[in-house]
């Protein structure tokens, strides 16, 4: 494989699994942002105890705030660790019980997430660039 295919792959694998995961995480920051500090309160899954609330926001930067730094290859394994923890949880306690079929969205982002953190950005990345200076 020449160089250049494989950082274009590492670039398709880091941006395009994001970009997607951006469209439910958006949803879920909008849902914190209209939610938060009413009388009704956060309602989403508790986990591990944390509260709705606490739960909520770190499924929001994992799901919007750390796609957004993948896709700009900005600290990419570490933004891809929170992204695959949370479909990690979504997919093993969430969708535990569930068929196969409700959870294979979240295995494929896992492991999109796992590959990128193992991976890493690639040279057409901010990663990259900072690491040139």
């Amino acid at each position: 494989m020449t160089p250049t295919l494989h950082h274009a792959g590492l670039l398709l694998l880091r941006t395009l699994p994001s970009a997607i995961m951006m469209t439910h995480g958006w949803p879920k920051f909008l849902r914190l942002v209209e939610q938060i500090g009413t009388e009704a309160g956060v309602k989403f899954f508790d986990f591990m105890g944390l509260g709705p609330e606490v739960s909520l926001t770190l499924t929001v930067l994992a799901e919007l705030v750390a796609p957004a730094m993948m896709i700009l290859g900005f600290k990419t394994r570490l933004a891809a660790i929170p992204a695959a923890f949370t479909m990690g949880v979504a997919a093993f306690v969430v969708h535990g019980g569930d068929p196969l079929g409700d959870k294979e969205l979240a295995l494929l982002y896992l492991v999109c997430f796992a590959a990128v953190g193992a991976l890493g950005a690639g040279k057409w990345s901010l990663d990259a660039v900072l690491k040139r200076r």
